[in-house]
């Protein structure tokens, strides 16, 4: 990731970010949808029209500029919206910090994912590394913050990724401990 931030130029970085946040509104379109938000969803789906054309291919994100959010849903929170709870706190090796909810939810997003539709397999395993070491390079500075700030860095992640997961589940609003 060090590597591949060291040659690669930022806007070309962007891009790549760009390409595959577009894929990844796909398997978002489908969740909301899942979720019953269907304005999320027809936003979702005129994002990847809009920066599939406009963009070229998604390399440039011309759906936020035109006042169409990005929302970046996943079967682990449709999962959480339909009432499951998180279950145990788990780090996959490679893929990182998830809850049991999470991990079941990957597997839907496994099967909502454009890449996974590929038939040649050297374009679609290139794809695949070149999103794990894009989405590991933008973490880099996360990684150094946590290493200094982190008395306990398990537990700050733990904590800090189960409370986002939460908030995501709930929209940004998710109820208190005392609602209960």
């Amino acid at each position: 990731a060090r590597g591949y931030n060291a040659i690669m130029p930022g806007p070309a970085n962007q891009g790549v970010t760009n390409f595959f946040n577009n894929l990844a509104d796909v398997t978002s379109a489908i969740n909301n949808l899942l979720q019953f938000k269907i304005g999320r969803a027809f936003s979702d789906v005129g994002r990847v029209a809009v920066n599939s054309t406009i963009g070229i291919l998604g390399l440039f994100d011309v759906a936020s500029n035109m006042n169409l959010p990005r929302y970046g849903e996943d079967f682990g929170q449709t999962l959480g919206v339909w009432g499951f709870g998180p279950g145990p706190f788990i780090v996959i090796p490679v893929l990182g910090p998830t809850s049991g909810r999470g991990a079941v939810g990957m597997v839907g997003d496994y099967f909502t994912d454009p890449v996974n539709y590929i038939d040649r397999d050297d374009v679609r395993w290139t794809l695949r590394g070149l999103r794990l070491v894009d989405k590991r390079a933008d973490l880099l500075n996360a990684s150094r913050v946590l290493d200094e700030a982190a008395l306990d860095p398990y537990a700050f992640v733990r904590d800090a990724y189960l409370q986002r997961r939460e908030s995501l589940v709930h929209d940004g609003n998710p109820p208190s401990e005392y609602d209960e």
